[in-house]
């Protein structure tokens, strides 16, 4: 096995302090002899010398990497948000170090402190805890973060957020199904996260059902399968009387959903009505299209990503909540 070179085998090597090799490593050659850079540069390619990015860092106030995480990476709202993220951070000369938290706290909370370890400039959250409490840590760090697309109790007005108007939207979407003629509203939920963007949704549905005088009812599947899920919404189908219709408060729930309309020979909107949450370009060739409303994910990213790299350059963890228009795509299955 060969030997794994350091800083310090460089500094010997050339006769100079590991500090030398740590200025040359990172491009400051200020009041340094032309020979000494060269006897470095020389004892760096033959001992084929690759710096690791704490030797990089050694010299520097900032490490140029921003640590960002995401609840669940197999979801593609989280994939195209990490996307929108890494854009900006790209051009503003910023890595990213994508870590997945499975929608835990317990994950979450290990994440955060290997992300300081790290000493990243920033942090970019999408939060699986709800209390403020679990992102503490990094203001007495000096670490400006970002909340994005879910809310967090007790969060404070300075720090940064970028969110969709969950709650207004779905209370819109409450007085568009009264108008339509519903007159119950069947909701099914996932909420893996604590801090999870269908509570407001939920919450604006309900307050919109109570005030155009609809029956509410949410079925929550964390935990069960798409069989669980068919006996559950069968049994709350024949309790209710007068037309229903079935909202899907995340995208992947849909699958499950028309999956089991199938099964049941349903059509909407015939039988039932469907609405579903964010954009499936898919969506539009279901039936006569799917209705929807849908988030810009990557623009959510986008200026999530802003936020933090105008703290970070200014050297101002003041921010401010971004609200972002939920755009709803009026279809058929109503």
């Amino acid at each position: 096995m060969s030997k794994h070179i350091t800083i310090a085998d460089v500094a010997k090597a050339a006769g100079v302090s590991v500090t030398t090799v740590s200025r040359i490593i990172n491009g400051h050659y200020e009041k340094m002899r032309p020979t000494t850079r060269k006897r470095v540069e020389k004892a760096i390619t033959d001992l084929h010398f690759i710096p690791t990015a704490s030797a990089q860092r050694l010299r520097q106030t900032q490490s140029h990497v921003v640590g960002v995480l995401v609840g669940d990476i197999s979801n593609p709202f989280s994939s195209l948000l990490a996307k929108g993220i890494d854009d900006i951070l790209q051009q503003s000369g910023y890595d990213i170090l994508l870590m997945n938290t499975n929608n835990s706290k317990d994950v979450e909370k290990r994440a955060l402190q290997r992300l300081y370890q790290q000493r990243v400039d920033g942090v970019i959250i999408q939060p699986n805890s709800r209390n403020f409490e679990q992102f503490a840590p990094a203001i007495n760090a000096n670490i400006p973060i970002v909340i994005v697309d879910r809310e967090v109790d007790n969060q404070p007005p300075y720090i940064g957020k970028v969110t969709s108007a969950n709650r207004d939207s779905c209370y819109q979407l409450g007085k568009i199904l009264y108008q339509k003629g519903y007159q119950n509203i069947l909701t099914v939920s996932a909420r893996f996260a604590e801090a999870s963007g269908q509570i407001p949704r939920i919450a604006g549905i309900k307050t919109a059902a109570t005030d155009n005088g609809l029956t509410y009812h949410n079925i929550e599947t964390r935990g069960h399968d798409r069989q669980w899920l068919a006996k559950k919404f069968l049994q709350e189908l024949n309790e209710l009387s007068g037309r229903t219709v079935v909202v899907s408060l995340m995208g992947p729930i849909l699958f499950d959903l028309l999956a089991i309309f199938k099964s049941l020979d349903l059509t909407f909107p015939d039988d039932i009505g469907l609405v579903s949450f964010d954009d499936w370009e898919w969506s539009q060739y279901v039936g006569n299209g799917i209705f929807l409303l849908k988030q810009n994910m990557e623009l959510m990213g986008n200026l999530a990503a802003n936020k933090l790299v105008s703290q970070i350059e200014h050297k101002s963890f003041i921010s401010s909540t971004t609200l972002l228009p939920v755009e709803i795509v009026a279809r058929q299955s109503l």
